[in-house]
């Protein structure tokens, strides 16, 4: 599958953005304030994101809600059904455009759109797009148990198990070698 920049920019925003939420009660949310909006939109070059707000942060929380069930849909039809609403609300707007020296790219925010509108257009599509090229289940959350943070697997067999490698996949399998030992030492 040909994923173009703005497409992979898209998806990893969205996956960070969902991985901003809270896992439970207790964990603190990844979002606990306009500046840590702000520094989101800064990391992830957010273009045409004017001032944040409170309103802001709370309709961006509303967004990584949708998307996180996006990734926790059960099927096919009812990812699309909630990307489908996540982009109409946003009040998609397609436009070409070759800002801050990348080559042309199609944006899908109105301009003017709010950061939350950005959100739900741009990573909406991105997302739409893996479910018409036949690979939702590239949208996944880590199997291991005390992790549930999501990813995109772009892993050619699409066989990417956690969300990294080096530290969920190495830390299960470390433990399941340590208890292999401890067996066979009795």
């Amino acid at each position: 599958m040909l994923i173009t920049h703005d497409t992979r920019c898209a998806l990893d925003t969205v996956v960070d953005l969902v991985n901003t939420a809270p896992e439970d009660e207790s964990a603190p949310d990844g979002l606990p304030d306009v500046a840590a909006l702000d520094a989101f939109v800064r990391n992830h070059q957010i273009s045409d994101v004017g001032a944040l707000s409170e309103f802001d942060l709370s309709a961006v929380r509303k967004v990584r809600g949708r998307f996180a069930a996006v990734f926790a849909a059960p099927e096919t039809r009812a990812a699309a059904g909630l990307i489908n609403e996540l982009v109409a609300a946003a009040g998609t707007t397609p436009r070409l455009t070759d800002h801050d020296g990348y080559d042309w790219h199609v944006h899908y925010f109105a301009p003017g759109a709010s950061v939350a509108d950005h959100l739900a257009a741009d990573c909406g599509m991105a997302l739409a797009f893996f479910v018409v090229a036949g690979e939702r289940e590239r949208l996944r959350r880590c199997e291991a148990p005390d992790c549930r943070r999501a990813f995109v697997d772009l892993s050619r067999n699409r066989s990417r198990r956690y969300c990294d490698s080096r530290t969920c996949g190495n830390r299960l399998h470390v433990a399941a070698y340590r208890a292999r030992r401890k067996e066979a030492a009795g």
